[in-house]
């Protein structure tokens, strides 16, 4: 499945929210539904939800804090459960799906998920695009918003002048671009209507004892995060825009991670929850991934053609570019970093490197070599070197 997987922009839209997957293949939504501004709309129709903090955080205390959000592992996951994809760097956890139904085996659980998945799957492959739909749950902060947000966008039939306020109209038109038709409202329904069963038979009873289960792996992730790569990673991300956001760890994803971000310089970046503590790096190889994107994007404009942007070449060299990108940040601190990357993500493609990482990377995931020194370039001035 390659619809998240375009071409990035080559600059972060700064009159428009800017929605993309670590490809940084980009899902437009107007300025007028903004991060906060969306949220702010749906939250009107939904009573207050707290949400909690994670133990030993402050909101808003550090810059970059590590966050975990069982409404956006809920979202996801409802899309690993029905989605496929064969790609080097795959958009679910490898393995995932088969996790979690041993764990509902053994739970002795069937969910309406179960019962509506072929339904789900065969719309899924009538409308590829529907998989933008993922990136929605990052701009609700509770997963009761998100519930409200479909069921009013559904009982308009889609269609903003029957919103109740102007807030409600840009959010339905937001909601427009990913589910156009009666047939994608219908998803949306069904699949928010799945996964609420989900939430209530099987997953928030896993998903938490999944956070006790992790609750090491997560200090760990943290510590490294803050006291280390944090501070070292943050020239680059002020350069690039990215100055100040979320790290939000997820179970469903790994290596791709899932980004938005808005003009004031914030962004949520949710990336794979590590398996264990020795991993906690992993964590921060995807995050790396994911900030490179404003960087490749032009890299990859600048050095395909036009017939490889029409054959569809140009999507698959910005998918590999973007890996190599992110090698290109850690390689700007130091080989060891570089080369850990480089495993990681050899790692999930299925590949085991000896040695020396560097040149089974370059051939697993192959960009031209201009191309390469242009985000090298760009990575540099990033980090204040140029």
């Amino acid at each position: 499945m390659e619809v998240l997987r375009g071409v990035r922009a080559p600059r972060i839209a700064l009159t428009a929210l800017n929605v993309r997957n670590s490809t940084g293949s980009p899902l437009r939504l107007p300025a007028s539904i903004l991060l906060t501004g969306l949220v702010l709309c749906v939250a009107a129709l939904v009573p207050a939800v707290t949400t909690a903090q994670l133990p030993g955080t402050t909101l808003h205390s550090v810059k970059w804090p590590i966050r975990t959000r069982e409404h956006v592992d809920l979202w996801l996951h409802g899309f690993a459960m029905i989605s496929s994809d064969t790609s080097p760097v795959p958009l679910f956890r490898r393995g995932y799906r088969d996790m979690v139904i041993a764990a509902r085996t053994k739970a002795g659980a069937v969910t309406d998920l179960d019962v509506n998945r072929e339904a789900l799957v065969k719309r899924l492959r009538e409308n590829p695009a529907l998989v933008n739909a993922q990136f929605l749950v990052l701009s609700f902060a509770t997963w009761e918003e998100l519930v409200a947000a479909v069921d009013a966008f559904e009982k308009a039939d889609g269609d903003p002048k029957r919103a109740k306020s102007k807030e409600s109209a840009a959010m339905f038109a937001a909601f427009a671009r990913i589910f156009p038709t009666k047939a994608d409202r219908d998803f949306a329904r069904m699949l928010t209507n799945s996964l609420q069963n989900e939430k209530n038979v099987f997953f928030h009873a896993w998903w938490v004892d999944e956070m006790r289960r992790r609750e090491r792996t997560l200090a760990a992730v943290d510590a490294i995060w803050q006291s280390e790569m944090r501070p070292r990673l943050q020239g680059f991300m002020n350069h690039s825009e990215q100055a100040d956001g979320e790290l939000i760890l997820s179970l469903a994803i790994e290596g791709e991670g899932r980004t938005l971000s808005d003009p004031r310089g914030r962004s949520q970046v949710a990336v794979g929850f590590p398996d264990s503590p020795e991993r906690a790096m992993d964590a921060i190889y995807a995050f790396a991934h994911e900030i490179v994107g404003p960087l490749t994007g032009p890299a990859v404009d600048d050095n395909t053609t036009p017939a490889e942007k029409r054959s569809g070449l140009a999507t698959t060299i910005g998918t590999y570019a973007l890996v190599r990108g992110g090698a290109l940040i850690f390689a700007h601190l130091s080989p060891e970093l570089a080369s850990g990357y480089e495993r990681f993500y050899l790692r999930l493609a299925g590949i085991t490197a000896e040695g020396d990482p560097a040149v089974a990377f370059a051939r697993t995931f192959p960009i031209p070599t201009a191309m390469v020194e242009s985000i090298a370039r760009q990575v540099s001035i990033s980090f204040g070197g140029i």
